[in-house]
């Protein structure tokens, strides 16, 4: 019993530097949004795709380029290798460290790969930019989305902008903090890597005058494999504060999108607000529900804003669990 009860609290005891180091984090993100861009690892990995890209993706469409896709799939692994590494050697570096300044450390390795202060705040202005005129809010729009937003109406732009909002919310905040609990830092890192090259890299046609379709095709299947367990843990987390969400609800309605994991909260943040989302000829979800006003898009803040508090607890319980199962296996 008492052997027991002493396993029990030497993991509470491994996990607490660990929670600490995430909540640290969302604070700083919080407080002081985004580092420089000249010292942003996410830009830096922007830079390093798109120099690969302008050397891997054909400028003209090729049928069954299976040439491109093997280098497109060679050049992420080297990549995200290189990613990795330098990623396991800050982390492990900061381990050196007296706990009082290791923890704060790594927080501020780990804030640069997520980031929730700057999605809010982009989607509020976009709200804001469209009290002034549709061009504006369409412009706005523009910084967050890469769908054609010239024809897009008012309402389209706040639908587009909500969806924004419950997708990122996966991509750029629960995503690297549920690989930074698995695998830590490189894990977090590891990730981000992989949905900036799926932005960068992985679309079904022409972008940016290069064929990507074969090119892009590993970044997206990876970013795809990456986000799966994410995506639902977000919509989840966007059901019970959005309270009265079935499960069976979401799923029935993220099958629509053609992505295997953007939809789940998309279809989370649409029916826990009672609105109509969609991408015009594509899909549409909550077909039943209201049009999206100009409270809903503050409304949709709350709600994310809630998740993000629900996260915390849930990833502490991840930690604990982790590393029990660490003491367990001798770590």
């Amino acid at each position: 019993m008492a052997e027991g009860s002493a396993f029990l609290m030497a993991g509470v005891w491994s996990a607490l530097p660990w929670v600490a180091v995430v909540v640290l984090a969302l604070a700083v993100d919080w407080c002081w949004g985004e580092p420089p861009v000249a010292v942003h690892p996410v830009v830096w990995m922007g830079h390093a795709l798109q120099w690969c890209g302008a050397r891997l993706a054909p400028s003209q469409p090729r049928a069954a380029d299976y040439a491109a896709f093997a280098w497109g799939a060679l050049a992420w692994v080297g990549i995200a290798g290189l990613v990795v590494a330098i990623a396991w050697a800050l982390q492990h570096a900061a381990g050196l460290l007296p706990g009082v300044l290791g923890v704060p450390m790594l927080a501020l390795l780990l804030k640069p790969l997520l980031a929730w202060r700057m999605l809010r705040d982009e989607v509020l202005q976009v709200e804001a930019a469209l009290g002034h005129s549709l061009p504006q809010g369409r412009e706005r729009l523009a910084r967050l989305v890469s769908r054609d937003v010239g024809s897009l109406s008012a309402v389209q732009v706040r639908e587009s902008a909500i969806e924004s909002l419950a997708e990122n919310l996966n991509d750029s905040v629960v995503a690297p903090l549920f690989w930074f609990v698995l695998l830590g830092l490189p894990g977090a890192a590891l990730y981000r890597f992989a949905n900036t090259a799926d932005a960068m890299w992985g679309y079904p046609g022409m972008r940016g005058g290069r064929y990507w379709q074969w090119a892009g095709k590993w970044a997206a299947r990876a970013d795809d494999v990456l986000s799966w367990v994410p995506a639902r843990i977000t919509a989840a987390m966007l059901a019970v504060c959005g309270r009265g969400v079935r499960w069976v609800s979401i799923a029935q309605q993220a099958r629509r999108t053609p992505s295997p994991n953007s939809g789940w909260p998309m279809a989370a943040m649409a029916l826990a607000l009672d609105v109509r989302l969609g991408k015009p000829g594509v899909y549409q979800l909550h077909g039943r529900g209201r049009r999206a006003g100009p409270l809903d898009t503050r409304r949709a803040a709350t709600l994310a804003a809630e998740a993000v508090l629900v996260a915390v607890p849930l990833l502490a319980a991840l930690l604990l669990v982790r590393e029990w199962l660490w003491l367990g296996m001798g770590f």
